[in-house]
């Protein structure tokens, strides 16, 4: 298979691909069920995917498809094709299987599939990946296909094993019976002969009224080896002779090495070579400490020549300047800009959203081992095919000759999904520099993650709005001013009229009833290099739309809720539906204690609805909230596991109030100011709120639960901040205020 992103494996002057062949490649997802379902035997024994479903080589392992192995003792093992990095879909997509399947939760298990594009894409990607909230949105109907299909096959096994018809066999908790007979059996009794039977190419699936586990409360399948040491990620894999391998990386965005003095690094025990790399220079050593104090001793010259060297208000004052002009228009009704200069009520107001790291817990880190006909990768991979494809570039080798084993991460929130492979490709250009004779694992130590980039890009946001003498919201003008992280990039093909949706989502497409918007976008060039960003463009839209709206509706006074179910009337129900489900679940409108204010907030992200209030009260330091309570209304379809879905709400909002209230990187002279934690604040326990959360209940097919909390935790807490101190917030984090 062709690799589909192979300009971006290193720094190269390869071709782009033509936006013909990457949309051909990323929109082809119309055979992923068949694929993903219906493995041919022969490819069974070739394929990576093959050796793993045999459960290392199990004798009767019963492997109907791609994603299900029923073992002789009647475990069954679902091969999930996301990476768990803490989001569930070890035990989301295992739930899916053992309700068709109608196996007992005790007998399931979950293993990482290989990389296998072929059979493992994300029906939404084209490609094997995880991002964009979508692990079960993608896989609901193909994974109940998989269990339902073992199902059929052990059925047929059985009935033709005890000689009756398939139609008086049940399935029930892991047990098959023959209930006229009285004959039972377990999976694993039928295995054998299942596997020796034609999978239907149709499996009958369940009425939902019938689920089992589906909306139950299930523990996690990860939660064992993750609390007893037994879970792996990439920093406890350790291969023989493996060597630890750190980078110097350009200070500057944009710089690179023109020259190195390792005299001092090699003085270093433990120290075994230093190379130069496409993006820095590479200390090789035995262990991890000597790589890091070889590398404090390495003497670089840096070539800066078109390197980034302002500062941070200098680039905030040039975006400012930009948002002060009306952009690419995106979205538009009535004439807004008329309807501004008609009179009524007038506010404009300038929102600056800075660069944000990801910062994982596992900071960044790749293993590979390789030779010149053959590498094996140990990663925290989040996109399996570009990581796959981007090694096997580098180390001339077809992707199928790439072995790529995922691990458990630490966390990514979108760090671990470069579109450019920036990890793994260091990793291969490092083992590939020292002529492949030793195993490398690359390593980020916490300051090269904070000072890597890839960042939430700062934004820059304009916004103009006017109330009629009739209390209603007549005009609305949104500029956005940021850099795109499509462009560059093969998803660069995905973008309508040069437009990068990821800019603007959030902020098109308002679901309120206003006459006169315009929505307007310009994009900026830096050599910061962007990238997606736990929940993406929502992150910076529903601040700033969901903030200024409620700053209108106080200019009208108007209550926030239901000024919001008015903008919305009957047109948006699941938009209504969490708003009053969470205003309930609050008691809206009822007393609140005194020196408190609560503040509301809705958005929509990743096809999911949530709407949370925040309390808060005056902290310890004075400009920033103290945050005592929020509640949580999400609709986000079939509720496959409540617990999961509860969890991602109540880390989404942490993960988002941390960032809000505290976290943001400058530059000084195009030097990162911020270093670890000590410097890029994180919330901390002692500050974590009380989160209550309601699932409204839906018939609507599941949708995404990583990131769609994240976005309505700032503007409540912002509106709430407001009602209490009559201060509004425009500038993040509110601790630079």
């Amino acid at each position: 298979m062709q690799f589909l992103f192979d300009k971006y494996a290193t720094p190269s002057t390869s071709p782009q691909p033509s936006r013909r062949f990457v949309l051909k490649s990323i929109g082809g997802v119309g055979a992923g069920l068949v694929l993903g379902l219906q493995l041919p035997v022969s490819a069974k024994a070739e394929s990576g995917a093959g050796a793993a479903m045999k459960g290392d080589g199990d004798k009767g392992t019963f492997a109907p498809n791609a994603f299900v192995r029923i073992a002789p003792d009647s475990t069954v093992t679902v091969l999930i094709k996301h990476i768990e990095f803490g989001q569930g879909p070890f035990t989301g997509l295992t739930t899916l299987v053992a309700e068709e399947l109608d196996a007992d939760w005790s007998q399931m298990r979950a293993a990482a599939a290989p990389a296998d594009a072929a059979l493992y894409k994300n029906l939404q990607f084209g490609i094997q990946g995880t991002g964009g909230s979508n692990a079960i949105a993608n896989s609901y109907e193909q994974m109940r296909k998989a269990g339902a299909a073992a199902r059929h096959m052990l059925v047929e096994a059985a009935a033709a094993a005890w000689g009756v018809t398939a139609d008086d066999i049940t399935v029930s908790k892991g047990v098959i019976a023959h209930q006229p007979s009285g004959k039972t059996g377990a999976f694993g009794e039928f295995a054998e002969a299942a596997a020796k039977l034609t999978p239907p190419s149709e499996p009958f699936l369940k009425d939902p009224k019938e689920f089992v586990l589906i909306g139950t409360k299930l523990p996690k399948l990860d939660s064992g080896a993750k609390s007893t040491g037994k879970a792996e990620f990439t920093m406890d894999a350790i291969r023989p002779g493996m060597l630890t391998v750190l980078l110097r990386r350009p200070p500057l965005f944009g710089a690179k090495a023109n020259s190195f003095d390792d005299t001092e690094t090699r003085k270093v025990k433990g120290v075994v070579d230093v190379k130069m790399l496409p993006r820095g220079v590479a200390v090789y050593a035995e262990n991890y400490w000597a790589a890091l104090k070889g590398r404090d001793a390495l003497q670089v010259e840096w070539d800066e020549t078109g390197a980034e060297t302002r500062s941070t208000p200098e680039i905030v004052a040039d975006y400012s300047k930009t948002a002060a002009t009306v952009g690419k228009v995106v979205d538009e009704a009535g004439d807004a800009e008329k309807a501004l200069g008609a009179g009524g009520k007038t506010i404009e107001a300038e929102y600056v959203f800075p660069y944000l790291a990801h910062a994982p817990m596992e900071p960044l880190d790749c293993l590979i081992e390789a030779d010149q006909s053959s590498a094996r990768v140990w990663a925290g991979s989040q996109m399996q095919t570009l990581d796959q494809g981007t090694v096997a570039q580098i180390l001339k080798l077809r992707p199928e000759e790439v072995s790529l084993h995922t691990l458990f991460a630490g966390g990514s929130f979108g760090r671990r999904a470069t579109p450019i492979c920036d990890v793994a490709s260091e990793a291969a250009t490092a083992v590939d520099a020292i002529g492949r004779k030793r195993p490398v694992k690359v390593v980020f130590t916490r300051e090269d993650d904070i000072h890597g980039g890839f960042y939430r890009p700062m934004n820059v946001h304009r916004l103009k709005g006017s109330i009629d003498a009739d209390g209603n919201i007549a005009a609305w003008d949104h500029v956005l001013v940021g850099q795109s992280i499509m462009e560059g990039t093969p998803f660069e093909a995905m973008m309508k009229d040069g437009i990068d949706p990821t800019m603007i989502e959030g902020a098109r497409d308002l679901p309120y009833a206003i006459p006169n918007l315009r929505v307007s976008v310009h994009k900026k060039k830096l050599a910061i290099p962007p990238l997606w960003w736990r929940s993406v463009g929502h992150t910076h839209t529903a601040y700033s739309t969901e903030t200024f709206l409620d700053e209108l509706l106080a200019i009208a006074g108007k209550d926030p809720l239901q000024a919001r179910l008015a903008l919305l009337g009957d047109r948006h129900p699941r938009y209504t539906g969490v708003l009053k489900a969470v205003a309930e679940l609050a008691d809206w409108g009822a007393s609140v204690p005194e020196g408190r204010a609560r503040g509301i907030a809705v958005h929509k992200s990743f096809n999911t609805y949530v709407a949370e209030i925040a309390e808060v009260s005056t902290g310890e330091e004075e400009a920033v909230p103290r945050v005592h309570k929020v509640w949580v209304a999400v609709d986000c379809g079939v509720a496959v596991n409540p617990d999961i879905i509860r969890a991602q709400m109540e880390g989404g909002v942490g993960y988002g109030l941390g960032h809000i209230l505290y976290a943001g990187l400058t530059l000084d002279k195009g030097r990162v100011v911020q270093s670890n934690f000590d410097t890029y604040r994180s919330l901390r326990i002692n500050e974590m709120p009380e989160v209550e959360v309601t699932i409204v209940k839906s018939a609507e097919a599941p949708t995404g639960v990583g990131e769609p909390g994240v976005p309505p935790i700032g503007p409540a807490v912002a509106n709430a901040w407001a009602k209490l101190t009559g201060k509004r917030v425009r500038a993040l984090p509110f601790a630079s205020v």
